[in-house]
C-alpha cells in the first residue's frame, strides 16, 4: 500500500512488522493471476510488488538471483540441463546463463506479464533472454515438470513467490515428487524456502515434505535479502546422494561481476545457525 506521504509499505500481520520504501507508484495491473505493481523507489531503484508482495527490487535483487543459482550450480559436477519454475523476472535465469556448461535454460513461469514488465523495468536482469541455450516458457510449472521426462534434468530451481495464489502448488509433496522423477541420477533441486526467522514453520515443513517425497536429504543456505520480510532468506537444496564441496573453479570465468556470490560466501551460506538449528532436518 502507498501512503500520502509516497511510502510503499508492505505489512506482514502475523509477524507484527513492516517494510517500507519511498518513492511513487508507476503501473499497476491485474493478471488473470495476480496483481503487479511497479514503484521508482528513490535510493531502491525499481520495485515490483505482487499481491502486496515485494518481489524485486533494482538495488538488492543481486543477493537472492545469485544464491538461487550459483551454490546449486556450483555443486552439481556437470548442470547441462537446467529448468526454473517460476523466475519470470529473468534474473535467475540470467545468472544460470553465466555457467558455459550449461547447454539448455527453460524457464517456466505461468504469468508472462511478470517477463514483460521486467524487460520495460529491469532490462538489466533480462540480459539474457535472447541467448540461444533459454527458453522462456509461460505456462504451468506444476503441469510442466509433471509432463516432463524422467531423468532428464540436472537441476530444478523454483524461483517461486509465496506459498500462495498461484505459488501454493509448487510446496507440497506431490510437486516435489515430480521434481525428483525428472532429476537425472546426481540431480539437484533448489527451492526458495522464505524466512527461517519470520516463517519457521513453512522452512521447516517444506523440508519435511521434500524428504517425504522420495529426496533423501534436504540442506539449507541462507543469505541476506533487504526487501523481504526479515531481511533474510533461505533457500534449501533437496538432493538424493551426499551433497558434494563446490567446484571452486565454476565461477571463475565471471566472478568479477558477481556482487555477491564468491567461494567464500558459498561456505558460509551452508552453515546453519544456532538459532534455527531445531528447523533443520538431522537426517
Amino acid at each position: 500500500m502507498l501512503n500520502a506521504d509516497q511510502w510503499f509499505t508492505e505489512v506482514d500481520e502475523s509477524a507484527a512488522s513492516a517494510f517500507s520504501l519511498k518513492g511513487r507508484r508507476v503501473h499497476a495491473e491485474q493478471t488473470p493471476f495476480q496483481h503487479i505493481e511497479i514503484y521508482e523507489t528513490e535510493r531502491w531503484g525499481y520495485l515490483m510488488v505482487i499481491d502486496g508482495c515485494t518481489m524485486v527490487s533494482t538495488r538488492d535483487n543481486f543477493f537472492y538471483h545469485e544464491m538461487m543459482s550459483h551454490p546449486v550450480l556450483a555443486t552439481h559436477p556437470k548442470p547441462e540441463q537446467v529448468a526454473i519454475i517460476g523466475g519470470g523476472d529473468c534474473g535467475t535465469l540470467r545468472e544460470v546463463l553465466r555457467h558455459a556448461e550449461v547447454k539448455q535454460a527453460t524457464q517456466i513461469d505461468i504469468d508472462e506479464r511478470v517477463t514483460r514488465l521486467s524487460e520495460h523495468y529491469f532490462p538489466e536482469l533480462c540480459e539474457s533472454n535472447d541467448d540461444p541455450r533459454a527458453t522462456l516458457a509461460f505456462d504451468d510449472g506444476i503441469a510442466w515438470i509433471k509432463n516432463a521426462p524422467a531423468n532428464s534434468l540436472d537441476v530444478i530451481i523454483v524461483d517461486s513467490t509465496d506459498p500462495i495464489g498461484p505459488a501454493e502448488g509448487l510446496f507440497n509433496v506431490a510437486f516435489y515428487r515430480s521434481c525428483r522423477e525428472a532429476l537425472a541420477d546426481g540431480g539437484l533441486f533448489i527451492q526458495q524456502s522464505e524466512s527461517p526467522l519470520m516463517h519457521g514453520p513453512i522452512f521447516k515443513a517444506m523440508g519435511e515434505a521434500m524428504r517425504e517425497a522420495g529426496f533423501a536429504t534436504t540442506t539449507p543456505l541462507f543469505f541476506p535479502q533487504p526487501i523481504y520480510p526479515g531481511g533474510w532468506w533461505s533457500a534449501t537444496i533437496a538432493h538424493m546422494e551426499p551433497l558434494p564441496a563446490a567446484r571452486s573453479t565454476a565461477t571463475d570465468a565471471f566472478e568479477s561481476t558477481l556482487q555477491y556470490y564468491n567461494v567464500q560466501t558459498h561456505a558460509g551460506a551452508f552453515a546453519v545457525p544456532p538459532l534455527v538449528k531445531h528447523l533443520v532436518s538431522s537426517d
